[in-house]
């Protein structure tokens, strides 16, 4: 097992901020990756998939673990559904893509995500109606103390919106995912952008709904590669019945979306938008002009500069509407 010292980071966050980790390695199976926890014990671990869901704003004094696993490889298959498992260091998008070639549905919804498959679980990514919770039946994944692989059926691995007992504990790395996708498809309208994205297509296949989300998705979303960015920066805020009213109050066309036990989803992106930031740049970062919920670096190596941008969002919007809002964007 290579493990490397004094590693630049800024090719390892979609955001390009710079920073150096003392230690890095890509464990590419779950003996590798046991082997190097069990060497060292003692030092703080980070795991990163592709980077673009976090950035840096200082040196990892530690080990920062770069998960290589691959594969996808049928463990059920039968008449009606497919059980397929997928190792962590696998590329979602690709993973999409290889799902829908073969007909296999549940998961075309979250098309052009990007990131790795490991991080799906983590992050329980969603979008266009569906959550990965949806899809996944068992997370494989590591002891980040022992060094000991685990298996964690779907109901123990406790998801949430945007959330998991992964990204709450940071105690294990997943190292593969198995995932249970149905052999037919029927189109059922959940989204209203899919919707009239799909308005001329009577039946829509599994190939149309992909190809579909991955044009809606090209045309609000920057190319990381092009601007950097991590993807939506803020969570949507859950509300109780009062802060939703309150909302209302001052913002009477404000989406609020029922989610059960008496709480509320409203948009980040319409109170950024609401607040005046939508375009709005200070300096070398800012608020991307197609969608309000995305903060894209202009021009900077410097995390903290994003940090400040952050914090002068999260202010206008709690200063106008009296909603702190969450980065959804993890930040070291």
């Amino acid at each position: 097992m290579n493990i490397q010292q004094n590693i630049q980071l800024q090719p390892y966050n979609s955001f390009r901020t710079k920073a150096r980790a003392k230690l890095f390695c890509e464990p590419e199976s779950v003996e590798q990756l046991s082997e190097v926890l069990r060497s060292y014990p003692n030092e703080p671990k980070l795991v990163i998939g592709n980077g673009c869901n976090l950035f840096f704003t200082k040196d990892f004094d530690g080990l920062v673990i770069h998960p290589r696993m691959r594969g996808i490889r049928p463990v059920l298959d039968n008449d009606s559904i497919v059980e397929l498992e997928t190792g962590a260091g696998e590329e979602w998008d690709n993973f999409v893509n290889h799902c829908v070639e073969k007909g296999y549905a549940g998961i075309e919804n979250l098309s052009l995500i990007p990131g790795t498959v490991g991080a799906a679980p983590i992050q329980n990514i969603g979008a266009y109606g569906t959550e990965v919770k949806d899809a996944i039946v068992r997370v494989h994944a590591v002891n980040k103390d022992t060094g000991d692989p685990e298996t964690f059926p779907a109901e123990a691995c406790e998801f949430g919106y945007r959330d998991s007992m992964f990204k709450r504990t940071r105690q294990y790395i997943v190292t593969s995912v198995v995932f249970r996708l149905s052999k037919s498809f029927a189109y059922t309208e959940k989204y209203a952008d899919l919707n009239r994205e799909l308005a001329s297509v009577p039946h829509p296949s599994l190939k149309q709904v992909r190809e579909a989300i991955i044009r809606i998705r090209r045309r609000k979303l920057p190319d990381p590669a092009e601007l950097p960015n991590a993807g939506s920066f803020f969570k949507n805020p859950l509300l109780t019945m009062e802060e939703k009213e309150r909302l209302l109050a001052k913002l009477p066309d404000a989406p609020i979306y029922p989610i059960g036990t008496g709480k509320f989803k409203t948009s980040a992106a319409f109170l950024i938008e609401k607040a005046g930031y939508k375009g709005k740049r200070n300096g070398p970062v800012g608020i991307y002009e197609r969608h309000a919920l995305i903060i894209v670096n202009y021009a900077t190596e410097n995390g903290n500069d994003i940090v400040d941008f952050m914090h002068e969002v999260q202010q206008a919007v709690d200063k106008k509407f009296g909603i702190r809002l969450e980065p959804e964007v993890r930040i070291y």
